[in-house]
């Protein structure tokens, strides 16, 4: 058969499955792209012959339609991904923050993006930026470090190998991420005679490696000679549908559970052993408990500072930690038990080797209390009575809103923050916020993907204003596609979350306020920005808020609306949450005139010595 690069790409493409647990589907949902000279004639002539075969979708901005497909596949538990096409120059590099994302999140993402002249007959072309050194170089090698794999089809033999090994990677659990295949635009469409089989059906295997019966015995005796254990879990357990495996381990066993931001849902907030958000941004229960843990198990997560408040969680003397993941990189971090395993394998093959052993009743009698005391705590934040309101009333008002089936969507600033602390998850699936990478403008875009995954669901996405000022494109395609979202804007004039974290170092909000410049200074009066003027211009509906009621009311008439659906609500940024009583390490000038840099220094040289090593044996005890 002959056919074009790039037509050979997409109908490959069209024709991969993947299958996990005896359950078949095809892998991809089809490709977003924004056509340039560098893919409109290879990419998109091909797109535009596969039709539904492969369908296309129209995206605003390189690196949202990114963020799309992260949230896709990440509510599709990386079983599914979608393919993302740009033309060569500020089209590809806009793709990298993009990739960033979705390879340090774990999560696959296909990128296709158009590069120079094989031949370089018409070299330099437009948009090509010259390397004097080395004429193979072109943009797309800035994709090479935030892609799990990256090849460049210099010549159409070149395909099938290119192919293969981006299959490779994006269904492996252990090494998924993004995956970049960059077409030279003449290379792209040139003909091409396909090889036999080629373009045949293929089923990619999912693999789930066991637990190895010695690393067992290990843990096994790792727990029973425990009496404080706690298990935090990342976004591994829920990926690997290891929810109800989890929650049989805890609940036979009684060891409590706390959770990384991937991780919220792996359990139900009000399952007795769950004692919520772990970390720099958890609650006061799980620091607690944490800080006073002899064993932490670790299950599914990559332990990023916030989830180990930059090495002070754990404090208690001799702790050992054991980390289970199907990811040997992640495993053998903070020198604990290192168990390359899927988490569903091993938390069944741990459970049934722990028959009749349960942690002492003063333990989970403790744990419990201090998880409701919790619990009562942030009921009382969604019920206080601020104006303009408070962001964790906000978070309540919002939570109410909507049903234990529903999906909150969220990201960088302070809402990641008070939605890890305060959402009470009820489903594995309805809390999905972004925070390996933090990325400002991944919320609208991801609950697009999200709400494709899974149009079932409602999905509400919660963005401040200034993470919206920095992507709110893909309301255009959330509009066009019919693809109805609930997006409630928080505006309190600035960056929140930031702000507050400059005035803890001594810099006093220095460069976070939406202000007039005034002396000098931002720091006028407030501009007159109108966000609900600009997301009704893109094509949604929008209501305003300003009190408890009218935010309730704005709320139910967004869910029930037909269409994209805006709440814009107006908050006081110096209204904090319940604090996590936890630490994260940022470090202050040591030499400053200003007081309170002086003072913030001071303070930072104190809260650092609960830092520790986390360097502990990693042989288990002795069976007792």
């Amino acid at each position: 058969m002959r056919l074009t690069v790039a037509q050979t790409l997409v109908r490959f493409l069209a024709l991969q499955y993947v299958e996990r647990d005896g359950e078949r589907h095809r892998f991809f949902a089809g490709c977003f792209g924004i056509f340039g000279h560098g893919n409109v004639a290879g990419v998109g002539q091909a797109l535009l012959e596969a039709g539904d075969e492969f369908p296309y979708y129209l995206a605003r901005n390189e690196q949202a339609m990114v963020h799309t497909a992260v949230g896709f596949a990440r509510m599709s538990d990386r079983l599914r991904a979608f393919a993302c096409t740009t033309s060569i120059g500020p089209g590809a590099t806009n793709l990298v923050t993009g990739a960033a994302v979705a390879t340090t999140n774990r999560i696959p993402v296909l990128l296709l993006p158009g590069d120079v002249f094989a031949t370089r007959r018409a070299n330099p072309v437009l948009q090509e930026l010259e390397d004097p050194t080395d004429l193979d170089v072109s943009v797309n090698d800035t994709l090479r470090p935030v892609s799990r794999f990256f090849d460049r089809v210099w010549r159409p033999e070149q395909l099938p190998s290119a192919l293969l090994g981006a299959m490779r990677v994006l269904t492996d659990p252990a090494e998924t991420g993004a995956v970049t295949l960059a077409l030279p635009q003449d290379v792209a469409t040139e003909a091409y005679e396909v090889p036999d089989g080629l373009l045949e059906p293929r089923t990619w295997h999912v693999r789930r490696p066991p637990i190895e019966p010695a690393r067992l015995d290990d843990l096994e005796r790792l727990v029973r000679g425990s009496r404080r254990p706690l298990v935090v879990v990342g976004g591994g357990v829920i990926y690997s549908g290891a929810t109800e495996a989890l929650a049989r381990l805890c609940t036979l066993t009684g060891i409590p559970v706390a959770e990384t931001q991937a991780g919220k849902g792996a359990l139900r907030f009000d399952h007795p052993q769950s004692l919520g958000a772990m970390g720099a941004t958890g609650t006061t229960a799980a620091n607690a408990v944490a800080r006073d843990a002899d064993l932490v198990i670790g299950v599914g997560t990559r332990w990023s500072d916030f989830t180990t408040a930059s090495r002070s969680a754990f404090q208690g003397d001799g702790v050992r930690f054991a980390n289970v993941n199907v990811t040997s990189f992640d495993a053998v971090k903070l020198s604990g038990l290192a168990v390359v395993a899927d988490a569903r394998e091993a938390l069944a093959a741990l459970t049934d080797r722990l028959d009749g052993w349960r942690v002492d009743q003063r333990y989970e009698s403790d744990y419990r209390a201090r998880a409701q005391e919790w619990n009562a705590g942030v009921e009382a934040a969604y019920r206080a009575e601020h104006t303009p309101l408070a962001q964790a009333q906000v978070v309540g008002a919002v939570e109410e809103a909507f049903g234990e089936h529903d999906v909150v969507v969220g990201a960088a600033g302070s809402l990641p923050g008070d939605l890890h602390k305060l959402w009470r998850t009820r489903d594995s699936k309805g809390y999905h916020v972004e925070y390996a990478y933090s990325c400002m403008g991944y919320e609208i875009a991801a609950g697009l993907g999200v709400k494709m995954a899974d149009p079932s669901r409602e999905v509400v996405v919660m963005v401040g204003d200034g993470s919206y000022l920095m992507m709110s494109s893909e309301l255009v395609t959330a509009v066009s596609e019919g693809i109805k979202l609930v997006v409630v804007l928080v505006v309190n004039h600035g960056f929140a979350s930031i702000g507050n974290l400059s005035e803890s170092v001594g810099v006093e909000r220095f460069g976070t306020r939406y202000r007039y410049r005034q002396a000098g200074q931002l720091s006028g009066g407030v501009l007159p920005v109108d966000l609900a003027l600009n997301a009704a211009s893109l094509g949604a509906e929008v209501q305003r808020a300003t009190t408890p009621a009218e935010l309730r009311a704005a709320l139910a008439w967004a869910r029930d609306a037909e269409r994209t659906a805006v709440v814009v609500v107006e908050t006081d940024p110096l209204v904090t949450s319940p604090d996590s009583g936890s630490w994260w390490e940022v470090p202050v000038a040591a030499v400053s005139d200003r007081p309170t840099t002086v003072a913030a220094r001071q303070r930072y040289e104190v809260e650092r010595t609960a830092q520790r090593p986390l360097v502990r044996p990693t042989e288990p005890p002795s069976a007792p």
